[in-house]
Protein backbone atom coordinates (compact mmCIF):
# COMPACT_ATOMS: atom_id res chain seq x y z
CA UNK A 1 0.00 0.00 0.00
CA UNK A 2 1.25 3.38 -1.11
CA UNK A 3 1.49 5.95 1.50
CA UNK A 4 0.11 8.66 -1.10
CA UNK A 5 -2.91 6.76 -0.80
CA UNK A 6 -3.09 8.73 2.41
CA UNK A 7 -1.36 11.71 1.82
CA UNK A 8 -2.48 12.61 -1.48
CA UNK A 9 -6.63 11.96 -0.49
CA UNK A 10 -8.77 14.54 -1.93
CA UNK A 11 -10.33 14.66 1.60
CA UNK A 12 -6.86 15.34 3.67
CA UNK A 13 -5.66 17.87 0.92
CA UNK A 14 -8.50 20.13 1.41
CA UNK A 15 -8.40 19.84 5.10
CA UNK A 16 -4.68 20.82 5.14
CA UNK A 17 -5.42 23.53 2.59
CA UNK A 18 -8.04 24.88 4.59
CA UNK A 19 -6.27 24.75 7.77
CA UNK A 20 -3.48 26.61 6.41
CA UNK A 21 -5.70 29.49 6.00
CA UNK A 22 -7.15 29.53 9.11
CA UNK A 23 -4.76 29.49 11.33
CA UNK A 24 -1.88 31.45 10.13
CA UNK A 25 -0.02 33.65 12.09
CA UNK A 26 -1.86 31.29 15.41
CA UNK A 27 0.27 30.65 18.56
CA UNK A 28 0.13 27.69 19.90
CA UNK A 29 3.23 27.69 22.22
CA UNK A 30 5.86 29.79 23.38
CA UNK A 31 8.63 27.21 22.37
CA UNK A 32 9.76 28.10 18.66
CA UNK A 33 13.15 26.81 16.75
CA UNK A 34 14.41 28.76 13.92
CA UNK A 35 12.21 27.22 11.35
CA UNK A 36 9.37 29.25 13.58
CA UNK A 37 8.28 25.72 14.06
CA UNK A 38 6.34 25.09 17.40
CA UNK A 39 6.60 22.33 20.12
CA UNK A 40 4.28 20.94 22.22
CA UNK A 41 4.25 18.10 24.82
CA UNK A 42 2.06 15.46 23.14
CA UNK A 43 0.38 11.81 24.99
CA UNK A 44 -1.77 9.24 23.00
CA UNK A 45 -3.96 7.23 23.75
CA UNK A 46 -4.34 3.02 23.65
CA UNK A 47 -7.22 1.42 21.25
CA UNK A 48 -5.92 -1.10 19.29
CA UNK A 49 -5.53 -0.71 15.15
CA UNK A 50 -7.69 2.23 15.87
CA UNK A 51 -4.22 3.97 16.70
CA UNK A 52 -4.20 4.60 12.35
CA UNK A 53 -5.83 7.78 13.54
CA UNK A 54 -3.75 9.08 15.47
CA UNK A 55 -1.18 9.14 12.87
CA UNK A 56 -3.55 11.13 11.00
CA UNK A 57 -3.69 13.18 13.55
CA UNK A 58 -0.23 13.53 14.42
CA UNK A 59 0.26 14.55 10.07
CA UNK A 60 -2.07 17.21 10.67
CA UNK A 61 0.06 18.89 13.14
CA UNK A 62 3.08 18.40 11.49
CA UNK A 63 1.98 19.77 8.22
CA UNK A 64 1.21 23.16 9.83
CA UNK A 65 4.48 23.86 11.64
CA UNK A 66 3.79 21.86 14.73
CA UNK A 67 7.06 19.66 16.63
CA UNK A 68 6.84 17.40 19.47
CA UNK A 69 8.89 17.54 23.11
CA UNK A 70 7.58 14.94 25.29
CA UNK A 71 5.67 12.20 24.62
CA UNK A 72 3.95 10.07 26.57
CA UNK A 73 1.15 6.60 25.55
CA UNK A 74 -0.43 3.59 26.54
CA UNK A 75 -0.52 0.07 24.05
CA UNK A 76 -1.39 1.52 20.44
CA UNK A 77 -0.33 5.31 22.28
CA UNK A 78 3.34 3.64 23.39
CA UNK A 79 3.47 2.39 19.94
CA UNK A 80 3.51 5.93 18.39
CA UNK A 81 5.19 7.66 20.85
CA UNK A 82 8.27 4.90 20.75
CA UNK A 83 8.47 5.65 16.52
CA UNK A 84 8.23 9.07 17.04
CA UNK A 85 10.91 9.35 19.26
CA UNK A 86 13.18 6.87 17.07
CA UNK A 87 12.25 8.82 13.74
CA UNK A 88 14.79 11.53 14.28
CA UNK A 89 15.31 14.88 16.61
CA UNK A 90 12.06 16.51 17.60
CA UNK A 91 12.19 19.33 14.48
CA UNK A 92 11.69 16.82 11.57
CA UNK A 93 8.71 15.42 10.59
CA UNK A 94 7.91 11.62 11.83
CA UNK A 95 4.22 10.86 10.77
CA UNK A 96 5.21 10.04 6.78
CA UNK A 97 7.76 7.43 8.26
CA UNK A 98 5.09 5.94 10.39
CA UNK A 99 2.77 5.91 7.43
CA UNK A 100 5.46 3.83 5.75
CA UNK A 101 5.75 1.04 8.65
CA UNK A 102 2.34 0.70 8.27
CA UNK A 103 1.60 0.55 4.81
CA UNK A 104 4.05 -1.91 4.29
CA UNK A 105 2.74 -4.17 7.43
CA UNK A 106 -0.53 -6.65 7.48
CA UNK A 107 -1.89 -5.80 10.59
CA UNK A 108 -3.29 -9.23 10.87
CA UNK A 109 0.46 -10.31 11.06
CA UNK A 110 0.27 -9.44 14.75
CA UNK A 111 -2.16 -12.46 14.98
CA UNK A 112 0.57 -14.99 15.63
CA UNK A 113 -1.17 -18.11 17.17
CA UNK A 114 -1.65 -21.08 15.93
CA UNK A 115 -4.89 -21.95 13.20
CA UNK A 116 -7.34 -22.80 16.24
CA UNK A 117 -6.74 -19.37 17.83
CA UNK A 118 -7.10 -17.68 14.44
CA UNK A 119 -10.28 -19.11 14.00
CA UNK A 120 -11.52 -18.19 17.28
CA UNK A 121 -10.83 -14.47 17.23
CA UNK A 122 -12.34 -14.52 13.45
CA UNK A 123 -15.43 -16.16 14.67
CA UNK A 124 -15.31 -13.48 17.72
CA UNK A 125 -14.85 -10.52 15.78
CA UNK A 126 -17.29 -11.50 13.04
CA UNK A 127 -19.95 -11.84 16.49
CA UNK A 128 -20.44 -15.59 15.63
CA UNK A 129 -23.34 -16.68 18.28
CA UNK A 130 -22.45 -18.74 21.68
CA UNK A 131 -22.43 -21.80 20.33
CA UNK A 132 -20.07 -21.46 17.94
CA UNK A 133 -18.06 -19.13 20.03
CA UNK A 134 -18.22 -22.31 22.80
CA UNK A 135 -16.95 -24.82 20.09
CA UNK A 136 -14.18 -22.41 18.91
CA UNK A 137 -13.31 -21.61 22.70
CA UNK A 138 -12.50 -25.65 23.99
CA UNK A 139 -10.29 -25.25 20.82
CA UNK A 140 -7.85 -22.37 22.36
CA UNK A 141 -8.22 -23.51 26.06
CA UNK A 142 -5.03 -24.92 26.19
CA UNK A 143 -3.53 -20.90 25.18
CA UNK A 144 -5.60 -19.58 27.90
CA UNK A 145 -4.45 -22.15 30.61
CA UNK A 146 -0.92 -22.56 29.62
CA UNK A 147 0.00 -19.18 28.13
CA UNK A 148 -2.00 -16.48 29.94
CA UNK A 149 -2.99 -15.48 26.16
CA UNK A 150 -3.56 -16.11 22.81
CA UNK A 151 -1.05 -14.64 20.47
CA UNK A 152 2.61 -14.30 21.77
CA UNK A 153 3.13 -11.21 20.41
CA UNK A 154 6.56 -12.03 18.67
CA UNK A 155 5.75 -11.04 15.15
CA UNK A 156 4.50 -7.72 16.64
CA UNK A 157 8.00 -7.37 18.63
CA UNK A 158 10.17 -8.33 16.03
CA UNK A 159 8.41 -5.94 13.45
CA UNK A 160 9.26 -2.87 15.87
CA UNK A 161 12.64 -4.07 16.47
CA UNK A 162 13.47 -3.96 12.77
CA UNK A 163 11.79 -0.49 12.67
CA UNK A 164 14.26 0.75 15.66
CA UNK A 165 16.96 -0.85 13.90
CA UNK A 166 15.89 0.85 10.52
CA UNK A 167 17.06 4.63 12.34
CA UNK A 168 19.99 3.55 14.07
CA UNK A 169 18.18 2.49 17.35
CA UNK A 170 19.61 -1.03 18.49
CA UNK A 171 19.47 -0.63 22.04
CA UNK A 172 18.21 1.97 24.78
CA UNK A 173 21.81 3.84 24.75
CA UNK A 174 21.23 4.25 21.20
CA UNK A 175 17.62 5.83 21.91
CA UNK A 176 18.97 7.58 24.88
CA UNK A 177 21.55 9.34 22.71
CA UNK A 178 18.84 10.17 20.15
CA UNK A 179 16.53 11.67 22.72
CA UNK A 180 19.91 14.00 24.30
CA UNK A 181 21.02 15.39 21.11
CA UNK A 182 17.53 16.95 20.36
CA UNK A 183 17.55 19.11 17.74
CA UNK A 184 19.40 18.84 14.53
CA UNK A 185 22.62 20.69 14.24
CA UNK A 186 22.69 24.36 13.63
CA UNK A 187 19.11 24.59 14.74
CA UNK A 188 17.82 25.79 17.94
CA UNK A 189 14.98 26.30 20.14
CA UNK A 190 13.73 29.72 22.06
CA UNK A 191 11.02 30.75 24.02
CA UNK A 192 8.92 33.64 22.31
CA UNK A 193 8.35 36.11 25.01
CA UNK A 194 12.09 36.43 26.98
CA UNK A 195 10.70 36.93 30.10
CA UNK A 196 14.43 37.13 31.79
CA UNK A 197 14.15 33.40 32.74
CA UNK A 198 18.09 31.98 32.49
CA UNK A 199 16.55 28.33 30.92
CA UNK A 200 18.07 26.91 28.25
CA UNK A 201 15.54 25.57 25.88
CA UNK A 202 18.06 23.49 24.15
CA UNK A 203 19.61 21.67 27.27
CA UNK A 204 17.63 17.97 26.49
CA UNK A 205 16.96 17.12 30.23
CA UNK A 206 14.48 20.30 29.92
CA UNK A 207 11.80 18.71 27.78
CA UNK A 208 13.46 15.20 26.32
CA UNK A 209 10.76 13.13 28.72
CA UNK A 210 9.55 10.24 27.07
CA UNK A 211 6.65 7.91 28.77
CA UNK A 212 5.45 4.30 27.99
CA UNK A 213 3.03 2.64 30.38
CA UNK A 214 2.48 -0.53 30.87
CA UNK A 215 0.98 -2.57 33.99
CA UNK A 216 3.06 -4.94 35.97
CA UNK A 217 0.88 -7.76 37.10
CA UNK A 218 3.54 -9.48 39.43
CA UNK A 219 3.97 -6.36 41.79
CA UNK A 220 0.22 -4.61 41.05
CA UNK A 221 2.30 -1.87 39.38
CA UNK A 222 2.13 1.05 37.04
CA UNK A 223 5.63 1.06 35.32
CA UNK A 224 6.92 4.17 33.55
CA UNK A 225 9.57 3.05 30.49
CA UNK A 226 12.21 3.82 30.27
CA UNK A 227 12.10 6.21 33.80
CA UNK A 228 11.91 2.74 35.59
CA UNK A 229 14.28 0.73 33.37
CA UNK A 230 16.71 0.13 35.91
CA UNK A 231 14.07 -1.71 38.03
CA UNK A 232 14.03 -4.49 35.54
CA UNK A 233 17.61 -4.62 33.88
CA UNK A 234 21.26 -4.27 35.20
CA UNK A 235 22.59 -3.12 31.99
CA UNK A 236 20.26 -1.11 30.79
CA UNK A 237 21.98 0.56 27.83
CA UNK A 238 21.82 -2.91 26.10
CA UNK A 239 18.26 -3.64 26.66
CA UNK A 240 16.09 -3.76 23.10
CA UNK A 241 13.70 -0.50 23.69
CA UNK A 242 11.15 -2.32 21.54
CA UNK A 243 10.25 -4.11 25.42
CA UNK A 244 9.04 -0.83 26.55
CA UNK A 245 6.40 -1.18 23.54
CA UNK A 246 5.79 -4.84 23.63
CA UNK A 247 4.85 -4.35 27.27
CA UNK A 248 2.78 -1.52 27.11
CA UNK A 249 0.60 -3.52 24.42
CA UNK A 250 0.00 -6.85 26.02
CA UNK A 251 -3.99 -6.53 25.25
CA UNK A 252 -5.13 -9.37 28.39
CA UNK A 253 -5.93 -12.49 27.11
CA UNK A 254 -5.71 -11.48 23.36
CA UNK A 255 -1.94 -11.32 23.57
CA UNK A 256 0.63 -13.26 26.47
CA UNK A 257 1.73 -11.29 28.60
CA UNK A 258 5.25 -9.66 28.23
CA UNK A 259 7.87 -11.17 30.70
CA UNK A 260 11.00 -10.06 32.10
CA UNK A 261 13.56 -12.24 33.89
CA UNK A 262 16.50 -12.44 35.66
CA UNK A 263 15.62 -9.17 37.87
CA UNK A 264 18.54 -7.05 39.67
CA UNK A 265 18.18 -8.47 43.37
CA UNK A 266 20.13 -7.23 46.34
CA UNK A 267 19.33 -4.36 48.79
CA UNK A 268 20.27 -1.29 46.55
CA UNK A 269 17.61 -3.10 44.23
CA UNK A 270 15.28 -3.07 46.79
CA UNK A 271 15.26 0.33 47.89
CA UNK A 272 14.61 0.96 44.13
CA UNK A 273 11.49 -0.54 43.95
CA UNK A 274 10.33 0.60 47.17
CA UNK A 275 10.96 4.11 46.51
CA UNK A 276 9.52 3.42 42.54
CA UNK A 277 6.41 1.22 43.48
CA UNK A 278 6.06 1.10 47.30
CA UNK A 279 7.03 -2.99 47.15
CA UNK A 280 7.59 -4.44 50.57
CA UNK A 281 8.28 -7.91 49.80
CA UNK A 282 11.70 -9.29 48.11
CA UNK A 283 12.17 -8.33 44.78
CA UNK A 284 10.50 -11.00 42.28
CA UNK A 285 12.97 -13.09 39.81
CA UNK A 286 10.92 -12.45 36.79
CA UNK A 287 7.23 -10.31 35.98
CA UNK A 288 4.69 -10.51 33.94
CA UNK A 289 3.42 -7.30 32.04
CA UNK A 290 -0.21 -6.47 30.66
CA UNK A 291 -1.70 -3.95 28.69
CA UNK A 292 -0.99 -0.45 30.48
CA UNK A 293 -4.36 0.27 29.21
CA UNK A 294 -5.62 -1.57 32.62
CA UNK A 295 -4.07 1.03 34.70
CA UNK A 296 -3.59 4.56 32.78
CA UNK A 297 -4.87 4.26 28.89
CA UNK A 298 -4.54 7.91 28.53
CA UNK A 299 -1.51 9.25 30.29
CA UNK A 300 -2.26 12.84 30.46
CA UNK A 301 -1.46 14.02 33.66
CA UNK A 302 1.88 12.55 33.14
CA UNK A 303 4.16 15.72 32.36
CA UNK A 304 1.78 17.85 34.55
CA UNK A 305 2.85 20.46 37.48
CA UNK A 306 -0.04 22.60 39.22
CA UNK A 307 2.66 24.54 40.50
CA UNK A 308 4.01 25.99 36.95
CA UNK A 309 2.57 27.59 33.64
CA UNK A 310 3.93 25.58 30.66
CA UNK A 311 5.25 27.20 28.51
CA UNK A 312 4.01 24.38 26.01
CA UNK A 313 0.98 22.78 26.01
CA UNK A 314 0.42 19.09 26.76
CA UNK A 315 -1.83 17.71 23.73
CA UNK A 316 -3.77 15.20 24.21
CA UNK A 317 -5.38 12.56 21.97
CA UNK A 318 -8.16 10.08 22.60
CA UNK A 319 -9.59 7.66 20.42
CA UNK A 320 -13.51 8.20 20.27
CA UNK A 321 -15.82 9.15 23.29
CA UNK A 322 -15.05 7.15 26.42
CA UNK A 323 -18.72 6.05 28.26
CA UNK A 324 -20.99 7.51 25.85
CA UNK A 325 -23.16 3.76 25.98
CA UNK A 326 -24.32 1.41 28.75
CA UNK A 327 -22.53 -1.76 28.25
CA UNK A 328 -25.03 -4.68 28.16
CA UNK A 329 -23.11 -7.83 28.97
CA UNK A 330 -24.71 -10.27 27.72
CA UNK A 331 -21.98 -12.51 26.66
CA UNK A 332 -19.01 -13.68 28.72
CA UNK A 333 -16.51 -11.66 26.65
CA UNK A 334 -18.53 -8.69 26.79
CA UNK A 335 -18.30 -8.53 30.68
CA UNK A 336 -14.40 -9.40 30.36
CA UNK A 337 -14.35 -6.08 28.38
CA UNK A 338 -16.43 -4.54 30.70
CA UNK A 339 -14.24 -5.03 33.86
CA UNK A 340 -11.39 -3.99 31.47
CA UNK A 341 -13.04 -0.51 30.37
CA UNK A 342 -13.94 -0.07 34.06
CA UNK A 343 -10.31 -0.29 35.36
CA UNK A 344 -8.90 1.47 32.19
CA UNK A 345 -11.21 4.63 32.89
CA UNK A 346 -10.99 5.37 36.72
CA UNK A 347 -7.49 6.58 36.74
CA UNK A 348 -7.62 9.00 33.86
CA UNK A 349 -11.00 10.34 34.74
CA UNK A 350 -10.12 10.58 38.04
CA UNK A 351 -7.42 13.22 37.12
CA UNK A 352 -9.36 15.28 34.43
CA UNK A 353 -12.41 15.41 36.80
CA UNK A 354 -9.31 17.15 39.47
CA UNK A 355 -8.11 19.32 36.84
CA UNK A 356 -11.04 20.57 33.88
CA UNK A 357 -8.64 22.71 32.89
CA UNK A 358 -7.00 20.04 30.72
CA UNK A 359 -10.24 19.73 28.55
CA UNK A 360 -8.83 22.73 26.37
CA UNK A 361 -6.08 20.31 25.21
CA UNK A 362 -7.53 16.71 24.31
CA UNK A 363 -9.37 15.72 21.26
CA UNK A 364 -11.42 13.11 20.52
CA UNK A 365 -11.23 11.49 17.38
CA UNK A 366 -14.37 9.90 16.30
CA UNK A 367 -13.26 6.18 14.82
CA UNK A 368 -16.97 5.63 13.79
CA UNK A 369 -17.63 1.20 13.61
CA UNK A 370 -14.32 0.31 13.68
CA UNK A 371 -12.81 -2.26 15.58
CA UNK A 372 -10.36 -1.96 18.24
CA UNK A 373 -9.17 -5.25 17.54
CA UNK A 374 -9.58 -5.70 14.17
CA UNK A 375 -6.36 -6.50 13.27
CA UNK A 376 -7.61 -7.58 9.73
CA UNK A 377 -8.16 -3.64 8.87
CA UNK A 378 -8.82 -3.19 4.54
CA UNK A 379 -6.61 -0.70 3.25
CA UNK A 380 -9.54 1.85 2.53
CA UNK A 381 -10.15 1.31 6.48
CA UNK A 382 -6.77 2.09 7.36
CA UNK A 383 -7.30 5.46 5.34
CA UNK A 384 -11.06 6.06 6.94
CA UNK A 385 -9.09 5.81 10.24
CA UNK A 386 -6.50 8.27 9.31
CA UNK A 387 -8.48 10.80 7.41
CA UNK A 388 -10.33 10.93 11.06
CA UNK A 389 -7.91 11.77 12.85
CA UNK A 390 -6.58 14.19 10.38
CA UNK A 391 -10.30 16.25 10.73
CA UNK A 392 -9.79 16.15 14.27
CA UNK A 393 -6.60 17.62 14.29
CA UNK A 394 -7.97 20.13 12.28
CA UNK A 395 -10.89 20.95 14.57
CA UNK A 396 -8.84 20.93 17.43
CA UNK A 397 -6.09 22.77 16.03
CA UNK A 398 -9.57 25.67 14.75
CA UNK A 399 -10.47 26.32 18.73
CA UNK A 400 -7.53 25.77 20.80
CA UNK A 401 -6.36 29.57 22.24
CA UNK A 402 -3.35 29.49 23.36
CA UNK A 403 -3.19 32.53 25.42
CA UNK A 404 -6.29 31.84 27.16
CA UNK A 405 -5.38 28.30 28.30
CA UNK A 406 -1.88 30.06 29.57
CA UNK A 407 -4.39 32.50 31.56
CA UNK A 408 -6.19 29.38 33.06
CA UNK A 409 -3.30 28.02 34.38
CA UNK A 410 -1.95 31.15 35.71
CA UNK A 411 -4.80 31.50 37.68
CA UNK A 412 -4.34 27.99 38.79
CA UNK A 413 -0.53 28.10 39.74
CA UNK A 414 -1.32 31.17 41.71
CA UNK A 415 -4.09 29.34 43.91
CA UNK A 416 -1.95 26.35 44.46
CA UNK A 417 1.28 28.06 45.07
CA UNK A 418 -0.68 30.90 47.95
CA UNK A 419 -2.21 27.67 49.06
CA UNK A 420 1.28 26.43 49.70
CA UNK A 421 2.11 29.27 51.91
Amino acid sequence: MDKRKFTENGEILSILKDLKAQIKGKQFSDIIDSDNNQYVDLVQEGGGVLGVALVGYVYVLEQVGIRFLSLAGTSAGSINTMLMAAAGTCDIEKSEWILDCLCNKNLYDFVDGDSDVRDFIDALLSGSGNIKLAIKGAQVIDNFRDDFGLNPGKNFHSWMTNLLFQKGIRNYKDLKALRLKGISDGKKLFKRINNGSNVDYNKPDHWSEMAIITADITTQSKIIFPKMIDLFYSNTDVQNPADFVRASMSIPFFFTPFMIKNLPTGVAAWEKWNNATGLQTSVPKEVMFMDGGIISNFPIDIFHDNFKVPVSPTFGIKLGYDKNEINKNEKIFGILGSMFNTSRFAYDYEFLIKNPDYKHLIAYIDTGSHNWLDFGLTEDAKVDLFIRGARTAAEFLNRFDWIKYKQIRTEKSNYYNNSKV
